[in-house]
């Protein structure tokens, strides 16, 4: 069964989606690695309140993602273009098995 995963990013949501969308071909290859690492699905979130944006994706696993992400110098320099300063922890999440899922 495929894991959700949540990043936490802490910084600006404007100047990140600046970041994000300065350079589509690179977001572009990014987006290939991660497909071709076994990414499922991916979205970026905004906060209201502000201060920081949210990466959801689903993964195959916890080791897929984490073997993209360890091998991605580009993300790094994508996350220092926008301004963030923190490492962001990655956080796994496993779907339960309910009568009330839809």
């Amino acid at each position: 069964m495929s894991v959700m995963m949540g990043l936490r990013i802490t910084g600006d949501p404007a100047r990140i989606e600046q970041a994000l969308n300065s350079d589509p071909e690179r977001l572009k290859r990014i987006a290939q690695r991660a497909r071709d690492a076994g990414c499922i699905h991916h979205r970026f979130f905004a906060n209201e309140a502000g201060g920081e944006v949210l990466v959801v994706d689903e993964w195959p696993d916890a080791e897929s993602f984490l073997r993209f992400f360890e091998d991605g110098t580009d993300i790094g320099e994508m996350m220092g273009e926008a301004g963030v300063s923190e490492r962001p922890t990655p956080v796994f999440w496993r779907e339960l098995d309910t009568p009330d899922k839809f």
